[in-house]
């Protein structure tokens, strides 16, 4: 009886209405200063639009004429082709460099500091002069037994090295440097159990790196690795300076026959935003897909912080 007594005094949840109470009115939390200053922020920006849209100075008719022109178009796609080619390489070898970081070995493991050291404390466009200029080293090329002994090939450097393949030498070595530390944060992030279980299941070190570590590593890498892919797109500009036709150097030799710097210098610069744009988009939708099965996203992380600020 008492017990009978007892579930009747405290009935269980089922029982209990779900239907929220609306006797307590709910008002928003207002935020005067904050929508003051994002009005504040509209007006500038709307103010900024209109007079970028209504200087003459700008000549948007130059800009609309040579926004498709066969130079810039030559320029776009062989920036593309840089960007491309160079962090397709970037990757490959930064992969090897990170796991040549970790590695128990003294000597591997020193080699690829010092390639890192080298690489990461030297600025890119020292870097793509030094290799436009590796002929006043080493005039030829050689293929052979070292120490004296015969050579089988033999080929001028100058041929071997153009500007084209010095821009891609530096840009693709430069880029390895950085996504070796990227890729070795990727691995270092994925949980000590996992090499346990991989080995437990007979995996050798390349089948556990290849199956295992590197496919979870992907979360961590992805993000900076987008915004290296971003920074080599704009890094190409640099190439300029060996006189190859990127699209910087293409509005540069068309504006030093026109003198109609500024115009194509927006040019550039909106392929350059549309190219950045496409490639956020992409990195965004490559983000989501190995995120799955884990709770950090943008949308949750922006409730907890305006939650965080309500209270």
């Amino acid at each position: 009886m008492q017990q009978l007594a007892s579930r009747d005094a405290f009935p269980p949840p089922s029982a209990v209405s779900a239907s929220p109470d609306t006797s307590i009115p709910v008002v928003p939390l207002k935020h005067p200063v904050r929508q003051t200053f994002g009005l504040a922020l509209l007006i500038v920006a709307v103010a900024v639009t209109w007079n970028v849209a209504t200087n003459d100075r700008f000549h948007w008719n130059v800009v609309s004429s040579y926004l498709f022109a066969p130079e810039i178009l030559r320029g776009v796609v062989l920036t593309i082709i840089l960007t491309i080619v160079s962090m397709t390489a970037g990757i490959s070898l930064g992969t090897l460099l990170a796991v040549m970081r970790l590695s128990d070995n003294p000597i591997v493991n020193s080699i690829a500091r010092g390639y890192i050291w080298f690489f990461r404390g030297t600025p890119l466009l020292v870097q793509l002069i030094f290799w436009y200029n590796i002929a006043a080293l080493y005039p030829t090329i050689s293929i052979g037994i070292p120490f004296g002994g015969p050579e089988f090939m033999v080929g001028s450097v100058n041929t071997l090295i153009t500007p084209l393949g010095a821009a891609l030498l530096g840009l693709s070595l430069n880029e390895a440097a950085y996504m070796a530390e990227i890729i070795r944060g990727g691995i270092g992030s994925v949980d000590n159990g996992q090499y346990d279980a991989a080995q437990a299941l007979g995996m050798n070190r390349p089948q556990l790196m290849r199956r295992i570590i590197l496919p979870q590593a992907m979360r961590v890498v992805l993000p900076p690795t987008g915004n290296q892919v971003i920074s080599m797109l704009k890094g190409t500009t640099l190439v300029s300076v060996l006189a190859i036709s990127d699209l910087l150097y293409s509005a540069q030799i068309i504006y030093s026959m026109n003198y109609q710097t500024i115009p194509l210098l927006i040019v550039a610069s909106l392929w350059y935003l549309l190219m950045t744009t496409i490639l956020s988009f992409f990195q965004d939708k490559l983000e989501k897909h190995y995120a799955r099965g884990f709770t950090a996203s943008v949308a949750p992380t922006r409730r907890r912080f305006a939650l965080g600020r309500a209270k």
